[in-house]
């Protein structure tokens, strides 16, 4: 067997700090106490949770932690995302401490909280939303899944919660380099407890973009193969066709769709190059809205 520079690494618990290096956000989920306070929690082990078009996020933590009994009794919360500042993240430190209760952690906060954004025709009778952090760039404001299962570890206190994301807050700055493509937050990036002393994080450095390649585009003739036998109720023009081939294959069909579906629900029997535009720009619109 050829020699190699690779050892071996004990997998222990925590296995993501202890036994490797994994890159993890840095986010404070705000949630309301029993004594109606809110109380801030630093978490990094929150991802997007994938399910097809079910927007959520999932929160590992403490089931026995403040943000996981306030889950529990109000199903709501917040993920606010803090952009890189050492103070921040010093103080994340500080109030994710855990064995304190929500008063005596709150004395150390040094962000500011400032009511839910929710309308009031978002908010459901009889719930009281928690505050947001003024200084986090983009905020999730969530709703606790309880139709999908929940992992409790007894053991270890693990507990999973699937937080359907209900509405997207993000500073104008930011909002604008999304749609633009051009611009991104200074995140801080978490590695975890390490040497049972320290904390570790950095900052990421500037992203780049890198074009998808044209030998993995589709052409024009695959693309007219594609849209004219998806359905034979709609026409596609090949000026149609064209604005589409620089889509990726595999999300070929899933743009098609969409495009004949739109046609569909304005009458149409011929997809046209000003309706691809048209579909195009009310898209943008209703991203630039959100």
């Amino acid at each position: 067997m050829e020699a190699t520079d690779f050892e071996n690494v004990r997998i222990l618990d925590n296995f993501y700090q202890n036994s490797a290096y994994y890159p993890m956000p840095v986010v404070l989920i705000t949630t309301i106490s029993e004594s109606r306070n809110v109380n801030i929690g630093p978490y990094s082990l929150c991802f997007p949770h994938i399910i097809s078009r079910n927007h959520s996020m999932i929160l590992i933590c403490r089931s026995n932690s403040n943000t996981a009994m306030n889950i529990k009794r109000t199903k709501v919360c917040a993920i606010n995302f803090i952009p890189y500042d050492k103070k921040y993240l010093k103080n994340c430190v500080m109030l994710g401490y855990p064995g304190e209760t929500t008063d005596e952690k709150m004395k150390n906060s040094n962000f500011t909280l400032i009511p839910s954004q929710r309308s009031e025709e978002e908010k459901k009778p009889g719930v009281e939303y928690p505050d947001i952090v003024q200084e986090a760039f983009q905020i999730f404001e969530c709703t606790w899944d309880e139709t999908l299962p929940i992992y409790i570890d007894e053991e270890t206190l693990e507990m999973h919660f699937i937080l359907k994301v209900d509405k997207i807050l993000m500073k104008s700055k930011w909002k604008d380099s999304l749609f633009k493509g051009k611009g991104f937050p200074d995140m801080p990036i978490d590695f975890g407890f390490r040497n049972n002393v320290h904390f570790w994080f950095s900052r990421h450095s500037s992203p780049y973009s890198e074009p998808i390649p044209k030998e993995k585009r589709v052409n024009i003739n695959t693309v007219m193969y594609a849209a004219t036998r998806y359905d034979p109720d709609i026409e596609w023009t090949e000026e149609a066709c064209q604005k589409i081939v620089r889509v990726p294959r595999i999300f070929l069909k899933t743009v098609i769709k969409g495009c004949v579906e739109a046609a569909k629900e304005e009458g149409l029997s011929v997809i046209t190059p000003e309706f691809m535009d048209k579909i195009r720009d009310k898209r943008s619109k209703d991203k630039g809205s959100k």
